[in-house]
């Protein structure tokens, strides 16, 4: 599927960083089933469960919490513990727009999730699949997100996220090559969706919410965007999750993290997913802790003294374009999906977009947006 014109936003689409994926989020309860929930068919759900588990009994299920996706998940009742049943209404279909993509044989989800377990990445175990029917049996993995755990035990913070800037530099080089067909190498970052995700803060972090750019600001709106778009598509790409953030990584007993919300994986700049961890909409890092986990990307990846400088440049330019995007995401969420649960986070995360553009002010492009925004959002 290409990138739609940033006029015209996708159906349905996901949020940049919402928690999708088995026990993504903890809840004190869990939610009452909904009136789609009961209209669902679990009856390949109970075959997948009775083949995984031969000893279980009738089935039992219970809602779990999840975000905006179409994505839905119940936590099952096996012989000594849980499972999870994931349905996915269109699961060959990429959830975020993603350049060059398509539907596919196999379901994203499960193809990358193979993938990355072929190279060592620590991903949910499938206990079954009826992808024909929409259902996948999973492995439960509790409700401990990064981000949850750290609310419960903030004092293990740094080491759990330099174990995540070390994961996340060892899985990019054991991706290096990726093998033939498959469907990360079929999507990119490229100055197309670049492009149109920053449009996409226009539209709905700006139009949506009443601030029309003039026609002059329109145009020097679209001449940065271009050219940020394009100044990015151009970098090496490597391989992306694209959402590699708090609630999207599990911890697992003894400190290990699971990746989970992998299925809209491609290929962009290197830097892309630090991003996603470090300018995380959902956490607030100072500037000394980000630049120490910078730092400890660049030692895994052997980077000498200029590679490091380079490396925060890269940083803060596509973290401008990133969280552009998410801002504008989460308004779409809010207007489109009628959730509001993200738009807390709309002011923080356009707050993220001004530091960065503040670190880069010796660039003319980034002084001008800089200018724009103070102007229209001040």
């Amino acid at each position: 599927m290409s990138a739609p014109a940033a006029s015209s936003p996708p159906a349905p689409p996901a949020p940049p960083a919402a928690p999708v994926a088995p026990a993504a989020l903890a809840a004190p309860a869990a939610p009452a089933p909904t009136a789609a929930e009961h209209a669902l068919d679990f009856a390949p759900l109970a075959a997948l469960v009775t083949r995984a588990f031969p000893d279980s009994g009738p089935l039992a299920v219970e809602p779990m919490p999840g975000g905006a996706s179409t994505r839905r998940y119940f936590r099952v009742t096996v012989p000594g513990g849980h499972a999870v049943g994931m349905f996915v209404p269109d699961g060959a279909k990429p959830e975020e727009i993603a350049q060059g993509a398509s539907a596919a044989a196999r379901w994203p989800f499960l193809e990358v999730r193979d993938l990355l377990a072929a190279r060592g990445v620590d991903v949910p175990a499938v206990h079954g699949e009826d992808t024909a029917h929409g259902w996948v049996l999973l492995e439960d993995l509790g409700d401990d997100t990064l981000a949850a755990y750290l609310a419960r035990n903030p004092a293990e913070r740094e080491a759990l996220y330099v174990r995540a800037v070390t994961d996340l530099a060892r899985a990019q080089a054991a991706l290096g090559e990726l093998p033939r067909g498959s469907v990360v190498a079929t999507r990119a970052f490229d100055e197309a969706l670049l492009g149109w995700e920053i449009h996409h803060f226009r539209e709905w972090a700006l139009e949506a919410r009443g601030v029309t750019l003039s026609a002059a600001d329109r145009a020097t709106f679209d001449r940065l965007a271009d050219r940020l778009a394009g100044r990015i598509a151009g970098w090496p790409r490597a391989f992306v999750h694209r959402d590699y953030q708090s609630r999207n990584l599990m911890v697992r007993p003894g400190g290990a993290l699971c990746w989970i919300d992998f299925q809209d994986a491609l290929l962009g700049p290197r830097i892309y997913d630090l991003v996603a961890l470090l300018n995380d909409s959902y956490q607030t890092f100072d500037r000394a802790f980000v630049e120490a986990r910078l730092d400890d990307y660049a030692r895994a990846c052997a980077l000498d003294a200029a590679g490091r400088a380079e490396l925060g440049r890269e940083f803060d330019r596509v973290t401008v374009q990133r969280k552009l995007k998410d801002a504008g995401r989460f308004v779409f969420i809010d207007r489109v999906k009628k959730n509001p649960h993200f738009l807390p986070f709309v002011e923080p995360t356009i707050a993220k977009v001004r530091a960065s553009l503040a670190r880069l002010a010796d660039d003319d492009d980034m002084r001008t947006l800089a200018a724009l925004l103070d102007r229209v959002l001040p």
